[in-house]
């Protein structure tokens, strides 16, 4: 079964997040590395000269329907960068 997952995205701490409905993990990186391209370009350029940012990965659980925080059911990793590292070995 294909799960649902999203990326949520926090770009000042404590506010709500920021939610995208991701196809795969792939799609969901490719927000990540975004989320934190962008963030730093708004550091770099005194647009937010001070905030506290974060971006995390969620998956749809029907059983108790809610969003819950991500994890790999055949690694248990539950950080996506790791996740893409571990896959390149």
């Amino acid at each position: 079964m294909k799960k649902r997952l999203r990326v949520a995205h926090i770009p000042q701490v404590p506010m709500k997040a920021f939610h995208v409905e991701v196809k795969n993990l792939e799609e969901a990186k490719l927000l990540f590395d975004v989320f934190a391209n962008y963030d730093l370009f708004q550091l770099e350029n005194n647009i937010k000269p001070d905030y506290a940012n974060a971006t995390f990965l969620e998956e749809f659980n029907e059983e108790e329907n809610e969003w819950i925080s991500w994890c790999d059911d055949e690694t248990g990793i539950d950080d996506i960068y790791e996740y893409f590292e571990e896959m390149k070995d």
